[in-house]
């Protein structure tokens, strides 16, 4: 199977030599690196994030070398290329192959680098990846596949392991070639050139076995030196690049996005895989036999020196059959630094590759009629759980298995924070309202209570009528004043440290109420009252929109009085669901079991299939991935999603990718740009900005389509009220994420600094993808001379860093790069945050760009007050549009992410309220 290797998981070193003290200089060396660059990082062709594709010209020194190699190789999990060009010496002794430095010269060998060390630093047992080419365009580099003529071991057995490729410029007897007057070297010129513009009636991806035979060819038409190769069983299927002259990357017409849907993607997905072919790449004793061309006559060229020698013909020749080819923690509501999304993920690119026609499911674009019954999806497939649900009416019984790297925050329903855990914890806590899992847009419905709310009083006044046989796991009934008490629990902060203050702001905004361990009066807090024990009402001082939505976080949970052990409640909260706690040994494992006082007539929601329910928590997120695989766990609790080695094995795998789906988690991945830092606070430096990112490539460092996310052309994600997917300001779809330089200039000439400027990245250094987005940013933003320094910082020391603004404005960060997603889905849970001037704090600030704008203050009121969600919506679209206008952030993407679920799983089914599965519903079959 043809393989494009993952740009995030992969690395490339090219090493190049074009300035010699003792030898002659080789000029069109220095412009090989940059054409190679420019090819690798094409996101039209491979995508490599421009961290990855690493230049090393005129290294002074073997060390210099080796330790780039070996820094650069340690970072790489699917794929590392190196490369290097350059005069190639030989050892009159050994024979031996030495990679010639800036001082090097044939008398002093021990001033070059003997290949055998390079090969040696490849094969350090240290580095994770998976599959390695080594590209040579040097003199005599063909050594590096035969050894030498002592008879010992060739040197490719060794260096060669499962996967891996190994390219010459030349035979082991010549000379490579480096024509006066062109831009690259012979070699590398063909090479670029198949790269950038593919090859008609090829294959739809450049596997190196590919690019052999076409550079054979074409360099023996020209009567140059010929190349070399050896591949490794699979070694010849890594591809390096799409091919540009195959109609599926031929550029297509843009379409406008349905708001249901994701922006259609160009993809060859859909084209089914022929069948493998017989291929030599099963014989790597033997290099690779050239492609059938003629016989060149002998020639007289020049070498890399300008001297000249006798081109021979080729050796025997074979047909060559072509290599089997396949064409084919989420915290929401604040920033993802409490997501432990671990490294960077499997990007478009590598599912271009390696996945079947199984992915014509991409953007979850599947057929009513594959495999789907009216009450859901029947077949296991991809995505087959987002927007549909997976083998829906499963049976009660058996064990739900989750695994975790991470704990909860806390199980304590007033104290928790976390996303998994407002999702799982409606196991054991019910709410008056919570949301309709019959619902794809997030839509709520009574849970403790008959019916929605009753709003009087000009939208200030809530009363709910409790459900009859709700009952403790005692037995006693859910009475409306264990509701009211769970909530006062959250004005005991000295004592329930944690947990979202929405309902305190929205109840007591002037913080009168002094909680219920302080306040023993019979009243508690004046906001709630309860008429009787199946009534409820809840009295605003102001109206607020969205305050069913507050109520169906966890947050508002009942509490038994008699039963609350205040902090020590975590550890056993007493439960009000379908099931409750048997075991919690903090950090490393839960189980719940069946509340048998539980009724499932007074539950319209939940409808407790498995008879038990456990959660595994690691340290080891390896072994998380490989569990799931395994099945020895259903799910993944945090919806962190598989990391990039398990990513690249299941998304190559077609038994396995039918078990995996790449939902929209709801985080924006963005840009803020503080308006106090010189000179951001000018409109038109934000917005030149704005136009020379290249978002393709910012999307390919945050994990490309499928583990990245969506082109995000607004900042308001799909899924909440006011979205407009197809709302498009600076062309970002129309133009597909490419930048518009020509409008950044102008913007920098509009702002008074046509030259550029510089500026500082702050960027977390524990996000791997976005450190690796900030590059992107970088390399991008050069292009309109805005010179832009990467600071990375303490991911852990957000709070002090970045969410202060004095401290912003002291360290000069003119952009800073994060996250962000709706503590519910709404667009005051979104917006406010993030562009509300009175929530603009000293410390704890999340409107990084200092946005001060009185129309928008007046908007989120406006919105905020109002009862009817559409007329909201529409409020958050005109903010949206406000905040495009001004530029002041600079969205990347809406994250998507890649989840394992179990073929055991039925029911299953992605939340839009959780950005996860809905763990209510779940069940298991089978064993």
């Amino acid at each position: 199977m043809t393989i494009l290797p993952d740009p995030v998981a992969s690395q490339a070193l090219l090493i190049g030599v074009h300035d010699y003290e003792n030898l002659a200089a080789l000029p069109a060396v220095e412009r090989n690196l940059a054409g190679l660059t420019r090819a690798f990082t094409d996101p039209d062709l491979w995508g490599l994030p421009p961290a990855h594709c690493v230049a090393l010209p005129q290294p002074p020194s073997a060390q210099e070398v080796l330790d780039t190699l070996s820094s650069v190789a340690l970072r790489a999990t699917d794929t590392l290329v190196v490369y290097y060009a350059g005069h190639g010496l030989i050892d009159p002794y050994s024979d031996e192959l030495y990679l010639a430095l800036p001082g090097s010269d044939q008398e002093r060998l021990y001033s070059a680098l003997p290949f055998e060390w390079v090969r040696r630093a490849i094969l350090d047992p240290r580095i994770g990846a998976r599959r390695k080419v080594v590209i040579l365009d040097c003199c005599y580099s063909g050594r590096a596949l035969l050894g030498g003529m002592s008879g010992t071991a060739q040197v490719a057995d060794h260096a060669l392991i499962e996967g891996t490729s190994l390219m010459a410029a030349s035979a082991q007897t010549r000379k490579a070639l480096s024509p006066p007057g062109e831009e690259f070297t012979a070699f590398t010129g063909e090479l670029i050139t198949v790269l950038t513009d593919g090859i008609v009636d090829g294959p739809h991806l450049l596997d190196v076995q590919t690019l052999y035979r076409h550079l054979y060819t074409s360099l023996a038409a020209k009567a140059r030196p010929l190349p070399q190769q050896r591949n490794r069983n699979t070694g010849g299927q890594i591809a390096l690049a799409r091919n540009r002259a195959h109609p599926a990357h031929r550029p297509q017409p843009s379409s406008q996005p349905s708001q249901s849907s994701p922006p259609p993607q160009s993809s060859p997905l859909s084209q089914p895989s022929p069948p493998p072919q017989s291929s030599p790449l099963s014989q790597p004793s033997q290099p690779s036999p050239p492609p059938r061309t003629p016989a060149p006559t002998p020639d007289r060229t020049s070498d890399a020196r300008g001297e000249e020698h006798t081109q021979t013909a080729p050796p025997r020749q074979h047909e060559t059959p072509d290599a089997a080819r396949t064409d084919g923690p989420r915290r929401r509501g604040r920033p993802a630094s409490v997501r432990t999304r671990a490294i960077a993920v499997v990007s478009a690119a590598l599912l271009v590759a390696g996945v079947s026609t199984t992915l014509t499911l991409l953007n979850g674009s599947h057929g009513e009629s594959d495999g789907a019954s009216p009450g859901g999806v029947t077949e296991t497939r991809y995505n087959a759980a987002v927007g549909h649900v997976l083998k829906p009416g499963g049976r009660k019984g058996g064990t739900l298995k989750f695994i975790s790297v991470r704990d909860a925050d806390s199980w304590d329903p007033q104290r928790g924070y976390y996303g998994f855990v407002g999702n799982f914890a409606r196991y054991y806590t019910r709410q008056l309202v919570t949301y309709d899992p019959e619902s794809k847009n997030a839509a709520l419905t009574p849970d403790l209570a008959t019916t929605r709310a009753k709003i009087t009083n000009h939208g200030r006044t809530y009363t709910y009528t409790l459900r009859k046989g709700a009952t403790w796991e005692d037995g006693s009934p859910i009475t409306s004043q264990d509701i009211k008490y769970g909530i006062e629990r959250l004005w005991a902060p000295d004592v329930l440290s944690g947990g979202p203050d929405y309902l305190k702001q929205a109840l007591d905004p002037e913080g009168t109420y002094r909680g219920p361990y302080k306040d023993t009066s019979a009243t508690g807090l004046k906001a709630i009252t309860t008429p009787d024990a199946g009534t409820i009402v809840f009295t605003l001082p102001r109206p607020n929109g969205d305050f069913e939505q507050m109520l169906a976080m966890m947050a508002g949970s009942p509490v038994k009085r008699s039963r609350d052990t205040k902090a020590e409640y975590g550890l056993r909260p007493f439960s009000s669901g379908p099931y409750k706690f048997q075991s919690y040994r903090p950090g490393r494992n839960l189980v719940l079991v069946r509340n048998p006082r539980w009724r499932p007539s007074s539950d319209p929601v939940r409808k407790a299939l498995p008879d038990r329910i456990m959660v595994s928590i690691t340290d080891d997120p390896t072994s998380v991935d490989s569990g799931l695989i395994k099945g020895d766990y259903d799910l993944e609790l945090t919806t962190t999603g598989l990391g990039p080695p398990a990513r690249a094995r299941v998304l190559s795998d077609d038994d396995l990718t039918k078990n995996v789906d790449s939902p929209r988690s709801g985080f924006v991945h963005y840009a803020a740009f503080p308006q106090t830092v010189k000179p951001m606070g000018n409109v038109h430096c934000r917005k030149a900005v704005v136009h020379a990112v290249d978002r393709r490539n910012l999307q390919t460092a945050l994990g490309g389509t499928v583990a990245g996310g969506d082109l995000a052309p607004n900042l308001l994600p799909p899924g909440i009220r006011g979205a407009d997917p197809t709302f498009d300001p600076y062309g970002v779809l129309k133009n597909g994420g490419k930048p518009n330089l020509t409008k950044a200039r102008a913007e920098l000439k509009a702002c008074g600094r046509p030259d550029g400027f510089p500026t500082r990245i702050a960027v977390r250094n524990d996000r791997p993808a976005e450190v690796d987005a900030a590059a992107a940013l970088q390399s991008a933003l050069g292009r309109v001379g805005i010179e832009a320094k990467i600071e990375k910082f303490d991911g852990a020391r957000a709070a002090e860093i970045v969410r202060v603004p004095l401290e912003v404005r002291k360290r000069g960060y003119g952009i800073v790069i994060t996250s962000w997603s709706a503590d519910f889905p709404t667009g005051q849970a979104y917006w406010r945050p993030l562009v509300d001037s009175r929530l603009h704090r000293p410390s704890g600030n999340y409107n990084l760009a200092g946005v001060d704008s009185p129309f928008i203050d007046k908007l989120l009121d406006q919105a905020r007050a109002e009862t009817d969600p559409n007329t909201a919506g529409k409020a958050y679209e005109r903010i949206n549009r406000k905040v495009a206008e001004d530029a002041s952030y600079l969205p990347f993407v809406y994250d998507r992410y890649v989840s394992w679920r179990s073929p055991r799983l039925t029911s299953v089914h992605v939340s839009a309220a959780y950005g996860g599965y809905d763990y209510a519903r779940l069940g298991v079959s089978g064993t």
